[in-house]
Parts: C-alpha cells; structure tokens; sequence
C-alpha cells in the first residue's frame, strides 16, 4: 500500500512526537543525575522531582497545542485542495458528466478521510502527552514519599 502525504505527515509527526518525548525524559533523567552530588538535593529530592516534572509537563502541554495547531492546518489544506480540485473539474465540464461527479466523490470522500486521520493523529498525540504526565507524575510521587 502506497501511502500518500497527509499519512506520511501523520507518520513523520509520530515519529517527531516520540523522538521528543524519549528527548525530554532523557534530559530529564540526566539532569536529575547531575544533582547526586549536591547534599541538598540527596536531602530533598521531592522538591527537585516537583520542579522538573511542573516543566516536563508544561513542555509535554506546548507539544501537545503544537502538535494540534499543526495536524488542523493540515487537515484545512487538504480538505480545500480537494475542494479546489472539485471546482476545477466543475467549472471545465458543464454537462455534469460522469468526471465531473467522480471529481465530486472524490472530494467528499478525501475530506471524510483528512477527518478521520486528523481525529486519529490528534488522539495520539493525547496519549503520547498524558503517558509523558503520567510518567511524571510517578516519578514526582515516588520521590514524595
């Protein structure tokens, strides 16, 4: 199956999402370790967990509008290429010929799927964030007890 471009869009911002998250924990945990030295961190690690995480999620939030922001404007160009496309046909045949209602198919059925994926891609980037909280926030309670 060949896939077309919003999908390999779709797949890239996966990718893109995933890679930043691993990016973020990564960052994190390393920074984390960077304070073992530090007799008032061993003291209070509950305070540096909190603090990291209030940012961890607040990035995880800014990715997440991004993402969104990002996934609509897609969907927006997609749906009005195809409506584009539709009038183009439209305004060349006038006899309402079988293009023209195939022209017109066409562009329900490609704004139907630009939906549906966009509603599909923005989903997963929800889970992606709140995994990202959630892991946080075991992290932040396991260094408050």
């Amino acid at each position: 199956m060949k896939l077309n471009k919003f999908t390999k869009w779709a797949a890239m911002l996966g990718r893109w999402t995933a890679t930043m998250v691993f990016c973020v924990l990564a960052t994190t945990f390393v920074w984390q370790g960077a304070f073992l030295s530090n007799t008032q961190a061993i003291a209070a690690p509950h305070l540096i967990a909190t603090s990291a995480g209030d940012k961890i999620e607040q990035a995880a939030d800014d990715v997440r509008a991004g993402s969104k922001d990002l996934i609509r404007d897609v969907k927006g160009n997609v749906k009005k290429a195809a409506a584009d496309n539709a009038a183009k046909v439209d305004r060349a045949d006038d006899e309402g010929s079988f293009v023209e209602r195939k022209a017109k198919e066409d562009k329900a059925r490609v704004q139907s799927k630009a939906e549906k994926d966009a509603a599909r891609t923005e989903n997963v980037v929800d889970k992606s964030m709140d995994a990202v909280k959630s892991a946080v926030n075991k992290v932040e309670n396991a260094f408050s007890k």
